[in-house]
């Protein structure tokens, strides 16, 4: 729970930040400028999901420390949900959610930014909830993602692609 709960807080403040400078810079630049760039980025990102090229995305390539489950049930659980919510403290297996900080920066009204963050949240959640309770454990869980997550990714890049063009047609009409 207090894990959830610190994905949600994490999230939120990296959402809250990225709506908030979004704001700003909606307000300085015109629209279609903004529109472009953020298809642009859309376009690349959806080839890189779809394996047609490879470029690195920004990401902490590490975990989040051990000391940080040291801090007891409650603490730990919260820092480490916290710091994986925020998304800039461990790897990043898909670039998706970094084209929804660029959509919260460039075309989101404040709101839609707001919850995005909380998918982003909630996704984490269940994903790690999963692994955890899976019948078979942990190993056959990562072992069965190994399997299916191309497709999994493949339908999430589908959905963010609908959330995009939903939130690229509000910004221009």
């Amino acid at each position: 729970m207090w894990f959830g709960i610190g994905l949600l807080v994490g999230a939120l403040l990296a959402g809250g930040t990225a709506a908030t400078v979004g704001v700003l810079i909606q307000a300085l630049l015109p629209v279609w400028p903004r529109v472009v760039l953020a298809t642009g980025v859309a376009v690349a990102v959806a080839a890189r999901e779809l394996r047609l090229v490879s470029f690195p995305i920004p990401e902490n390539r590490r975990l989040v420390p051990e000391t940080v489950l040291r801090r007891g049930p409650i603490a730990g659980a919260f820092q480490f949900g916290t710091e994986m919510g925020t998304g800039m403290r461990t790897y990043s297996p898909s670039a998706l959610p970094h084209l929804m900080l660029v959509m919260i920066v460039l075309v989101l009204p404040f709101g839609w930014g707001m919850a995005a963050a909380i998918g982003f949240a909630v996704g984490r959640w269940v994903t790690a909830l999963a692994a955890s309770r899976f019948p078979a454990g942990p190993t056959a869980w990562a072992a069965r993602w190994a399997r299916y997550s191309r497709l999994v990714v493949g339908m999430l890049a589908v959905v963010v692609a609908g959330f995009v063009a939903t939130a690229l047609l509000e910004a221009v009409s």
